[in-house]
Parts: C-alpha cells; sequence; structure tokens
C-alpha cells in the first residue's frame, strides 16, 4: 500500500469517527429512549397497549409544559426550584377563586397571573439584587408553599363547578387535552428557542453573560422576562392539574422541580447555560416518564423508585459534566 493510499484511508477513518461523534452528539439520547421503548416494550406486560400510551402521555404532560420554560432558565445559566410550590399555590388559588364567584374564568385567570406573579419577583431578585437563582428559588418555593397553606387553611379544596373540569380531563379526538397541551408547548417555545432573538439572548447570556452584555443584550430584562415566563406557564401547569383532580391540593408537586430539572438535563440542556435543544427536552421528559410508567407496571414499591429517579438525576448531570469538559478540551 502506498503513503497516499495510507493517507486516505486513514483520512477516510477519521472522517467517519467523526462523523459518528457528531451523530451521537445530536441523536444519541434519541437512540437510547428508541431501544429503551422497544426493551420495555418486548418485556414488560401491557406496556405497549394504547391505553398505557395514553396514560403515559398523560403522566408527562405537567413536566412536559414546565420543562418547556425550565428550558430557558437553564439556557441562560440558572434554573428554578419554586416552579412545584407556585404548581400547587395557582390550583390552590383557582379552586379558591371559582368557589367563592362561580367563575371559572376568573379562577384560571387568577391562577395563571398568581403563578406569574411570583415568576415575576424571582426575576426581578435575581437579575436586580443580584441573589443566587438557587437561593432565591429555593427560598421562595418555602415562602409560597406556607402561603398557599394559609390560602386554604391546610385543606384540600374541592371544586363545585363541573366546568372547570373540562381543561384537565377533556379530550380532543379522543387525546385528552393536556398532552395536546404539551405538544403545543413543545412547538411554541421551540420555535422561541430556535428562531426568535429572545431565544437566542436566553442562550448568549449562559454562554457568557459578560460578552452578552458588551454585545448589546439587556441582561436584566432577559432574566426578568424568563422568570415571569417561567411563573405563568408553572400557574397554568397547576391550574390544569387541578382540574384533572378536580381540587387544589396543598401538597400537590412535591419534587416537581427535580423531575423538571432531571429531565431537561438529561435531554443535554447544560446546567452552566449555553446549550439547549428542544428535541433533547422532549426526550428526556420521555425517558423519565416511561421509567416511571415501567416501574409502576411492574409493581416496583414506591422507595425504590425514589432511589431510581435519583439516579437518573446522578446519571444526567455526570452526563452533562463529561459534555462539558470535551467542550473544553476541544476549544
Amino acid at each position: 500500500m502506498t503513503e497516499h493510499s495510507s493517507g486516505v484511508t486513514a483520512n477516510r477513518f477519521f472522517n467517519i469517527r467523526e462523523i459518528l461523534r457528531g451523530f451521537w452528539t445530536n441523536s444519541g439520547i434519541v437512540i437510547v429512549y428508541i431501544v429503551l421503548f422497544i426493551l420495555f416494550s418486548l418485556f414488560i406486560p401491557y406496556f405497549f397497549t394504547l391505553r398505557n400510551m395514553i396514560a403515559l402521555g398523560l403522566s408527562v404532560s405537567m413536566v412536559s409544559m414546565v420543562a418547556c420554560t425550565m428550558l430557558f432558565c437553564l439556557a441562560s445559566g440558572d434554573f428554578d426550584l419554586s416552579v412545584e410550590s407556585i404548581v400547587a399555590f395557582s390550583g390552590v388559588l383557582a379552586a379558591v377563586v371559582i368557589n367563592m364567584s362561580g367563575n371559572v374564568f376568573l379562577g384560571v385567570f387568577c391562577g395563571i397571573v398568581g403563578g406569574g406573579l411570583i415568576g415575576l419577583m424571582n426575576g426581578l431578585i435575581i437579575a436586580k439584587i443580584h441573589i443566587n437563582a438557587l437561593i432565591t428559588t429555593l427560598a421562595m418555593a418555602q415562602m409560597v408553599r406556607g402561603f398557599t397553606f394559609i390560602v386554604c387553611g391546610g385543606q384540600a379544596r374541592t371544586i363545585g363547578n363541573a366546568n372547570f373540569f373540562a381543561l384537565g380531563n377533556g379530550n380532543f379526538f379522543g387525546i385528552p387535552n393536556p398532552i395536546l397541551i404539551s405538544i403545543l408547548c413543545f412547538g411554541v417555545f421551540g420555535i422561541l428557542i430556535n428562531k426568535t432573538t429572545y431565544g437566542k439572548d436566553s442562550l448568549a447570556i449562559g454562554g457568557n453573560i459578560e460578552a452578552a452584555r458588551l454585545a448589546g443584550i439587556n441582561v436584566d430584562r432577559i432574566k426578568i422576562i424568563i422568570f415571569l415566563v417561567q411563573g405563568l406557564m408553572a400557574g397554568f401547569a397547576g391550574v390544569v392539574l387541578a382540574s384533572r383532580m378536580t381540587s387544589g391540593q396543598p401538597n400537590a408537586a412535591l419534587g416537581f422541580s427535580l423531575d423538571v430539572i432531571s429531565a431537561c438535563v438529561l435531554g443535554g440542556v447544560s446546567l452552566k447555560g449555553g446549550i439547549a435543544p428542544i428535541k433533547g427536552v422532549i426526550v428526556g421528559v420521555l425517558i423519565m416518564g416511561t421509567v416511571q410508567d415501567a416501574m409502576n407496571l411492574m409493581n416496583i414499591p414506591t422507595f425504590y423508585q425514589y432511589i431510581a429517579r435519583g439516579g437518573i438525576l446522578l446519571i444526567a448531570v455526570t452526563i452533562d459534566q463529561i459534555r462539558q469538559e470535551r467542550l473544553r478540551k476541544s476549544i
């Protein structure tokens, strides 16, 4: 073999390796989910049935809605631990307002706006007072949860107006409303993160906040908008959950924040900001929900499920760390 042909062979091998590496980087999580889905379908009874697929879609619908906006928090280098308390608060607030006024629209409006106001407070504190997002949202989660119990007197509030239940329990051509809402959210926020200045600015802030300032991006305004939208979406998810449960539950959504963040990070969103693929978030949400569904079908006790969920979070963070290390070495 000549020196020229050896060089050509080496270059081809290098190109193939780079193509495979790029394919794995862009679509590896999709392959993992497809393999996981096939294995569960083959070995777990009743997994691949229409009834269970609808149940799976419903089980991930709440995480899907909030993950769409958590995507922007993580893209900008922040995250929000208060979303689980906002979900509970908005559901209780909607229930209380509907029972007092008899007006479903007013209750839904108050629930969503209430969540938005909490998100706005988070954004103002983080952007203007420069308190760390972890501390701010963790403190806010505690305060909002406490206020939720005060609003409902420590008791679940059953909703008396049956018209409200259509939001969370209705369907369109056999597809439950929460699933359709989730699909719509992925479409809308996917366009926002990929095609708009708002999305590009969020990624730029997470990539390098000082460079973003020098480029003329109003960092404070973007951060405030991000947390405002996060609060509004968490509030909406809380209203949908209250509709599904036909009551406002002050203990609802415990551990929800970590489920949302786990799904995002598992899908390739970086905890350090700057990287936020909407396709990855969709697959991350599906992996979390599919594993949970499979464990339920196998009648695995709840305390073992907690271990599995914690393990998934740890794996997701480890993958993110490895990805960051490779990125630094390649620069």
